[in-house]
């Protein structure tokens, strides 16, 4: 018992120390002179694919720390859009069954002649007889084509970003697939791009740096996009059959150089050509049987190496591998290279000097830790900067989900907004350079794009593109707007929350008077076929909001 009073002092002391930190580290938006409605409202601009009607007023009832923390933690419940995805035929099933049962048209020809099944002067001699055999084959052996496949990752993506609780782990799976971009345009990765943001990309975003680069370098997709599964050294390999030797290219630095270039260190990240080899050479072996990773210890380089000034003695075999990419994680060139990115990501296309120094210390002393470094992110004075809150652009993607959300629209053919995405400039998961889409408000904005946003906004909201259902009434409880100016008054504000909308309802003024707005802008924009397939009532409203979501103010975040 003598021990209880110092005890009881000290866990005073302990649980006042604790709850004296947690105040010090609140986001200290007030400081900066934000409310706390327009606080929420900020992060959920950067944090989320759009605020919802009325989720501005439920973060702030929740506490704006309260929700950050929610959204880093990731484990929001999901019943309703995973009773969805349940119904998706691909989304639980290995790489191996996916190899085995979605094929393309080669992978089925090359099978069904290595089987006596087709007769391969037949696929020359007439081409639609061979096209019904090859379907009726596919039939016959229970194949799927790839296609099925592509069309249900695509789906999924729309409907997790439209209507995931946890918008945080879906706004950073986009932003890491992209930078660890792979895509669906080369053959020998498309069966397992999806595999790829399951289970190398999604269950990393908000964990360590590290941890998410070794998942993406062993996936088959990385393998087989950047070719590293085809590379080897065969002088180490002088027991190889003969198929095996024919089956040899050699050494491939496709994956080495792009790992360091655009995965860790950056261009001006301090390694050279000699390194680019190296890496390439301790990667070798690193290779895909089945649609799965595997180490091939005669298809790798034994000798000794010297990566960025350090040595990796001879026999390393596959755990060198993994110390070299966990050198090039740790490395001081990558933490400045990937805090960038994510302040490019998240706050400013030109992110200040300041901000970048204080999340690479965060980066350096956590190990890589992704939580941290976005806590580090919203606390400093850049995030909220006052100047210019809404100067990053929205891709086409965040565009056409941010729509979906602030009008609680209901998504019946998930696969149309994926057709406008791919019309405004971006057909995601098949973008063919590894540099993933540019993250910058230049390349997504021009005449062109402008047109093409606006024309979607207009079909969008007169609910014109099929599958696509909202109620826009409901939005303002059923109450009708006396004038077009009060109606772009009363919609800008619920679609826009907590911004000053005085500039931009002045620009659209003209616009919502104009009842031949739609055919105008489908004629500037060169529309040669309109993608608007369902007749819908051309009203005020569906205009007035229309215009608005095509306007330059919602294309900002």
């Amino acid at each position: 018992m003598k021990f209880a009073r110092p005890f009881c002092g000290w866990l005073g002391l302990f649980f006042l120390l604790v709850f004296s930190a947690k105040a010090a580290d609140e986001i200290p938006y007030k400081k900066y002179g934000y409310t706390p409605a327009q606080a929420a409202a900020r992060l959920l601009d950067r944090f989320s694919f759009g605020a919802k009607p009325g989720q501005v007023d439920a973060v702030v009832a929740m506490g704006i720390d309260n929700w950050f923390e929610q959204q880093l933690g990731g484990n929001e419940p999901n019943a309703a859009l995973d009773k969805r995805l349940a119904n998706f035929k691909s989304l639980q099933l290995s790489n191996d069954s996916i190899v085995n049962r979605y094929l393309n048209a080669g992978q089925v020809i090359r099978l069904a002649t290595r089987n006596g099944l087709l007769n391969r002067d037949s696929i020359q001699a007439n081409q639609a007889a061979y096209r019904a055999q090859v379907k009726q084959l596919m039939e016959q052996q229970g194949y799927l084509p790839i296609q099925e496949l592509h069309r249900e990752l695509v789906v999924q993506k729309v409907l997790r970003a439209a209507y995931s609780n946890n918008q945080l782990q879906e706004v950073l799976t986009d932003f890491w697939f992209n930078h660890f971009n792979v895509s669906a345009t080369k053959n020998q990765c498309q069966q397992f791009i999806y595999t790829y943001e399951r289970d190398a990309i999604r269950p990393n975003v908000l964990g360590s740096f590290k941890d998410l680069l070794l998942a993406t370098a062993k996936h088959p997709a990385m393998l087989e996009y950047l070719d590293n599964a085809s590379s080897v050294s065969v002088r180490n390999a002088p027991r190889m059959n003969n198929n095996a030797q024919r089956n040899a290219r050699g050494l491939n630095e496709n994956y080495a150089r792009e790992v360091m270039e655009l995965h860790t260190l950056g261009v001006d990240g301090g390694y050279t050509q000699t390194d680019v080899t190296a890496v390439a050479r301790a990667l070798t072996g690193w290779s895909v049987m089945q649609g799965n990773f595997i180490f091939r210890p005669r298809m790798h380089d034994n000798e000794a190496k010297t990566i960025l000034n350090k040595n990796f003695p001879a026999n390393g075999g596959y755990q060198e591998g993994i110390d070299v990419l966990t050198m090039l994680a740790e490395h001081p060139s990558t933490a400045k290279f990937i805090c960038t990115k994510l302040a490019t990501r998240f706050v400013s296309d030109t992110p200040s000097a300041s901000l970048i120094k204080n999340m690479v210390k965060t980066f350096q002393s956590t190990g890589g830790n992704i939580k941290a470094v976005l806590r580090t992110m919203v606390h400093d004075p850049s995030f909220w900067k006052k100047s210019a809150p809404h100067e990053k652009v929205k891709s086409p993607f965040e565009l056409v989900i941010s729509a979906v959300r602030a009008t609680n629209a209901q998504i019946v053919q998930p696969f149309q907004l994926f057709t406008w995405c791919t019309k405004m400039g971006q057909r995601f998961y098949y973008y063919q350079a590894p540099t993933g889409f540019p993250d910058r408000a230049s390349y997504w904005i021009n005449t062109g794009s402008l047109l093409n946003r606006m024309n979607f906004g207009l079909a969008f909201a007169a609910q014109k593109i099929p599958g696509v259902r909202m109620d826009l009434a409901a939005l303002n409880n059923y109450h009708e707007p006396e004038s077009a100016i009060d109606a772009l008054t009363v919609y800008s504000n619920l679609l826009l929350p907590q911004r000053d909308h005085t500039a931009n309802i002045k620009r659209l003024i003209p616009l919502a008077n104009d009842e031949a707005v739609e055919e105008k802008i489908n004629k500037a924009a060169g529309a040669e076929e309109k993608l608007v397939l369902e007749k819908g009532n051309k009203t005020l409203l569906s205009q007035v909001v229309g215009i608005i979501i095509g306007s330059p103010e919602f294309q900002r975040k």
